[in-house]
């Protein structure tokens, strides 16, 4: 973005979404209870990006006919594409970067997710994925005991000790997390977007994951060993943390409750096509769920119908990026819908990798996907200069 940008003598713009970071529109008092989150909507925050560029336009000297161009990656990927289909008038176009717009309803299996994770780590060392596979079961057999689940305590030096079957899911959960999130930031070199990570880290965690046909002590000691990569590449953690899986500037609060509300997403998962135990997608228990947490019931065929799901060939102007490393391009356009709703595929990328700053170790799949989004980007910054003489 910052080298495009330099490129195109553009002005780079980040707008804070509604109820993320200091955006609070009700202070303190924000997250207290539904009602005051009943402003928390993809639409809303839409609605606040129309209003930013009305704002631009008017106050910064020499804006007013500029064209603008709407930038996201990640769920802002999705609020990028959306933003060009529902307010065509304001931006010329949009890069949506890994913008998973299909992960709703049945429009894609809710199992390609987990699928995707499972390849990156197939693809990355020898029975690494199996090795992953057959850790769920050695979790389960060690921690029937109460000694059992002291040992794994200790094994995986978790900072509070394992004490019921609850415990033991979310240790699951959290593990389950931890490989999702290496598949999301396979990058092909050190970062620190999630957590502190050596270049390529799924290599680098799938060394201590070569043989699935050890004892279940040894396993699970591998398993630390793997662990201790995401969690402690600085060298600076005591104990492993299960509450935690990201660094904490996130927003997963209002991440939450949208995913309650209208961010309904299925996984799924079956434990033969992909590393994990098996979990059917089940919207009543997910529904509760979120009743439990927000007060709230999901709708989950609400995106679908104020964004079009895959009735989208209407729109123009809108480059669909997905990198085949992460799992979110599996509810992602990886095919172009006509000649401009274009998909660009990054075979060696993972999440939003084309949004990152130009780096030597960039692979030339990622320089020809980024030069190819310049040009789209290019050709809407000269129709709209000629619409504008036409117009005068």
């Amino acid at each position: 973005m910052w080298d495009v940008a330099e490129e195109l003598k553009a002005m780079l713009v980040f707008a804070e979404h509604r109820y993320y970071g200091k955006s609070l529109p009700f202070g303190a008092n924000s997250f207290k209870d539904s009602r005051h989150l009943n402003f928390l909507t993809s639409e809303q925050a839409l609605a606040d990006f129309g209003e930013l560029i009305k704002h631009l336009k008017r106050t910064i000297p020499g804006a007013e006919n500029q064209p603008v161009i709407a930038l996201g990656g990640s769920y802002g990927g999705m609020l990028a594409a959306w933003f060009r289909m529902k307010y065509p008038h304001m931006v010329v176009g949009a890069l949506a970067a890994s913008a998973p717009i299909w992960q709703f309803e049945d429009i894609v299996p809710c199992g390609v997710f987990m699928e995707i994770v499972t390849t990156d780590f197939r693809k990355s060392g020898p029975n690494c994925s199996e090795s992953i596979r057959s850790s769920w079961d050695a979790i389960n057999r060690l921690t029937r005991t109460g000694t059992g689940l002291h040992w794994l305590s200790e094994a995986l030096h978790l900072c509070t000790p394992l004490t019921n079957s609850q415990d033991v899911q979310r240790l699951k959960d959290w593990i389950s997390e931890t490989w999702v999130n290496l598949a999301m930031v396979d990058y092909p070199y050190e970062s620190d977007f999630l957590q502190p990570l050596p270049a390529w880290p799924i290599k680098v965690v799938c060394q201590y994951l070569k043989n699935p046909h050890v004892s279940d002590t040894q396993l699970l000691q591998n398993i630390f060993q793997a662990l201790n990569i995401y969690y402690n590449y600085s060298g600076q953690a005591k104990c492993l943390n299960m509450s935690e899986t990201a660094t904490s500037s996130l927003g997963t609060l209002g991440w939450s409750y949208q995913a309650c509300t209208e961010m309904v997403m299925p996984f799924c998962t079956n434990g033969i096509d992909d590393m994990f135990e098996p979990h059917s997608w089940d919207l009543k228990e997910f529904s509760d769920d979120c009743f439990k947490q927000w007060g709230v019931r999901p709708r989950p065929s609400w995106i679908t119908t104020v964004y079009g799901g895959k009735n989208i060939s209407s729109h123009t102007n809108i480059i669909f990026s997905n990198g085949d490393l992460d799992p979110w391009s599996g509810g992602g356009v990886t095919k172009s819908i006509t000649d401009t709703l274009v998909a660009i595929t990054i075979p060696e990328g993972a999440h939003h990798l084309d949004l990152r700053a130009n780096n030597a170790f960039d692979p030339t799949t990622l320089l020809l996907a980024r030069s190819l989004e310049v040009k789209y980007m290019k050709q809407w910054i000269r129709d709209f200069y000629a619409s504008l003489r036409k117009t005068r």
